[in-house]
């Protein structure tokens, strides 16, 4: 037993120790606890930084470090990376404090909590869509914010994501024989993602696909279309022979 006491001791201090660590704060004023809970925040010591914001809100819901205590409880979820809770923070902030000065900032970072969302372009894309949402209303409602360029460099990245994956489902649509599936695919990746790279890849799958089902009518149709649209194209000249390769036949049927 006495031994078993002396293997437990150094285990009780140095939990002791860890807990020393830990301030009384709930006598403190709010603009003391804000302090405290800051320290924990840049200290990384996030669990300990959203109780104190937590309790902050709670007790003086009408001081000044109310909206700050809510800034900063979101970026603490951001920080732990709990994505949709640090979302949920920051939509509470922009809805219930529409006259914070931390508005702007929340909602670029409510669109970051989504964009870190965003999976590969294989799996449900629902949070890609979310922050194209959240990152275009920062732009529409903070037109001159200096992140505005970065907005929108995210907004192009992750439609390339959505582009990617309706073009990878025509894809597999062709390969499965399912035609007319692949073609309404190829048609929506050039049309809804037309300022990505996918659009002059998808639209030529679908010239393609069309000469090979001999609807050769259209298939040119689409060439005059293409060679408008990209006359840069890697595939302009592949084009441009198939449109002479079909178009006599065209020409002979009307």
């Amino acid at each position: 037993m006495f031994k078993r006491a002396i293997v437990l001791l150094p285990l009780a201090l140095l939990f002791l120790t860890g807990c020393s660590g830990l301030k009384e704060t709930a006598n403190m004023t709010a603009e003391e606890r804000f302090e405290v809970a800051m320290e924990y925040f840049n200290d990384e010591s996030y669990d300990l930084a959203i109780n104190e914001f937590e309790a902050i809100m709670l007790q003086f819901p009408g001081s000044e470090r109310y909206d700050d205590s809510q800034f900063y409880l979101a970026k603490s979820r951001f920080e732990r990376r709990e994505y949709l809770l640090g979302a949920s923070e920051f939509s509470k902030l922009i809805r219930n404090i529409p006259a914070s000065s931390f508005v702007p900032e929340s909602q670029f970072m409510l669109a970051e909590c989504y964009y870190q969302l965003s999976p590969p372009f294989s799996l449900d894309q629902r949070y890609s869509r979310k922050a194209i949402e959240e990152l275009q209303a920062f732009i529409d409602f903070f037109p001159s914010d200096q992140r505005v360029p970065e907005a929108e460099t995210r907004i192009k990245t992750l439609t390339e994501k959505l582009a990617e994956k309706e073009y990878n489902s025509a894809y597999i649509y062709e390969k499965m024989e399912y035609y007319t599936a692949a073609l309404q695919y190829y048609a929506a990746v050039a049309e809804i993602y037309h300022d990505t790279k996918y659009a002059p890849i998808a639209s030529a799958a679908r010239i393609r696909l069309l000469a090979d089902r001999s609807r050769n009518k259209e298939a040119l149709k689409e060439i005059e279309n293409f060679i408008k649209r990209y006359p840069d194209d890697a595939a302009l000249k592949e084009m441009l022979d198939l449109q002479a390769k079909i178009a006599p036949s065209v020409l002979s049927s009307n």
